[in-house]
């Protein structure tokens, strides 16, 4: 069920035809990407692309943003993603803020955590932004790159495969056309057409229980935090979750017996008295209702030759923990750079390749995290069950009792065992391993205004980044990298020692950059020779990928 909902922006899009559905005969035209699906993953793809000089083309089978908020909570990695494609300020002013979650057990708290304890960031550990204004705000984006062409109402209807490109039958409201593509990226979805048309399918493992989530507007005085339940009295023997939204929205998530009839359960007379219950009143608007299970499921391949698989097409994940959207558009930043420099010819195909190994593993780890959630959350055995009992009583005594109590781990940004890194060949006491997100901190500039460290990496480039750390004597990058240096007299300063301690550098250190903001190498005393030969690796020359 959705309920029409005030709150969205606009959400319809008219249809209209395109000069390539007017070629005569069977020509088709020809396009370097084809990205199929519109949503935060295929919108955020194709912005990513469009600044890096690719034309695309990005087809969506329906003509409006969907409906009620889905996808809610937004990592600090997607909004430093999102600050690179230009829409970040705008997520996190609507978004709600937040980093506290509490757990309890029955009416008493086990215990509280903070997912961003440390200043020094410019974006917060998670903001909760309904999915139809992330989308909106996306599209808005689009609307100022000449380099997209977003058609709706165009449903993809066949794929053919080709040694060189792609033949794509689309229908529209108006019949069928053709297209060519160098290269197609499914981000069409959970229930993807084109993962059928590459006979391909997902494996993995389906939960029985089920879990009603029902978005609710109204006033309410609860603190801006994740709240989850197990066995509270308003839902005893279940599972439940409170998180706020824009809007004075609050998203709801109860468990529900396996047996359950979806039908019967989704009516909202049969939902209101569960929310009553849960909140003391009747006093809220129901926005969307809405009923699901668990699914931890994933392609064996992402890539099928000129066809990529990203996001919810690729892989699924239960909803708890956030992996699902955060993944997907993870997938994306990770794609564009490799994609793009396939495409510009700067590196060989088989960089595509590192796509597949790299974000499989992100895949197999968020799988796991996401199934052991579940199997806590929903035993499926009297001995899980009688597991689980022992370990909530153990967390209202013991702190290492609550660290094994397992409400869904939040989403974290992977970290890569992956063939585009350089393993350390000096001595490090910490900071981010080739494999690793970057990390931020404050910097100031010269001109002494207040900056963040990944406000600098984006700015003035889309390619690889030297970031090092001074001690008079210049680095000499390589062409095309750009450097980025912390100390000395021409470059950004640490006025509180938070980049030095967070990279663990040390005068003269540097690290490499790759364009998705991951360490691709790092040294403790850098020379020419030793940066290219790492970039060279990071850029997929001359090496194989298993």
């Amino acid at each position: 069920m959705a309920t029409a909902n005030t709150h969205q922006a606009k959400t319809q899009f008219g249809y209209r035809r395109h000069p390539d559905q007017d070629r005569p005969g069977q020509s088709a035209a020809e396009h370097p990407v084809v990205i199929v699906g519109a949503g935060p993953v295929g919108l955020s793809l194709a912005i990513d692309l469009a600044q890096r000089g690719q034309r695309v083309v990005l087809l969506d089978d329906a003509d409006r943003i969907g409906e009620g908020s889905r996808a809610i909570c937004f990592s600090k990695r997607s909004l430093e993603y999102w600050d690179r494609l230009g829409v970040g300020d705008r997520m996190v002013d609507k978004g709600v803020v937040w980093s506290v979650g509490r757990i309890f057990h029955g009416e008493q708290q086990l215990y509280q955590f903070n997912l961003l304890p440390e200043d020094g960031h410019k974006r917060p550990a998670f903001i909760n932004l309904q999915q139809y204004y992330a989308e909106a705000y996306l599209v808005d984006r689009i609307s100022e790159l000449p380099e997209i062409n977003l058609r709706w109402r165009n449903k993809v209807t066949a794929l053919e495969s080709r040694n060189d490109s792609v033949a794509l039958t689309i229908e529209t409201p108006e019949g069928a056309y053709r297209l060519h593509a160098q290269y197609v990226v499914a981000c069409d979805g959970a229930r993807s057409s084109l993962r059928q048309m590459v006979g391909a399918d997902f494996a993995g493992q389906v939960f029985e229980d089920q879990f009603l989530i029902a978005d609710v507007k109204m006033t309410a005085e609860f603190p801006t935090e994740r709240w989850f339940w197990f066995d509270p009295p308003f839902h005893a023997g279940r599972s439940a979750l409170l998180h706020r939204q824009p809007d004075d929205v609050w998203r709801i998530d109860l468990q529900l017996n396996r047996y359950a009839d979806p039908i019967v359960e989704k009516k909202p007379e049969n939902v209101r008295p569960r929310i009553a219950r849960m909140l003391g009143h009747d006093k809220f608007e129901f926005e969307w209702i809405s009923l699901y299970k668990f699914q931890c499921r994933r392609m064996d391949r992402f890539v099928h030759g000129r066809v990529i698989f990203a996001g919810d097409s690729a892989h699924q994940v239960s909803p708890f923990g956030a992996r699902g959207a955060n993944s997907g558009l993870e997938d994306a930043e990770n794609l564009s750079w490799k994609l793009d420099r396939v495409l510009r010819g700067a590196s060989p195909a088989s960089l595509l390749e590192s796509y597949h190994v790299e974000r499989s593993l992100a895949a197999d780890e968020n799988i796991r995290e996401s199934t052991r959630s579940t199997d806590f959350m929903a035993p499926n055995s009297h001995q899980e069950a009688r597991l689980r009992k022992a370990v909530l009583s153990l967390a209202k005594e013991t702190e290492f009792g609550k660290r094994m109590v397992n409400g869904g781990r939040l989403s974290v940004p992977c970290s890569y065992d992956s063939p585009l890194s350089s393993p350390d060949a000096d001595a490090w006491r910490g900071g981010p391993l080739p494999g690793c997100s970057m990390l931020d901190a404050p910097v100031t500039t010269r001109a002494g205004e207040q900056a963040y460290l990944t406000d600098a990496f984006r700015k003035g480039g889309t390619d690889f980044t030297l970031l090092s750390f001074g001690n008079g004597a210049a680095i000499d990058a390589p062409v095309g990298v750009k450097d980025i240096c912390i100390g000395g007299e021409d470059g950004l300063a640490d006025p509180a020692g938070l980049t030095a301690k967070r990279y663990d550098a040390e005068p003269g250190s540097a690290y490499l950059l790759r364009p998705d903001g991951y360490v691709a190498a790092r040294f403790r005393h850098p020379t020419r020779a030793g940066v290219a030969a790492a970039l060279s690796r990071a850029q997929g020359l001359n090496q194989e990928f298993a």
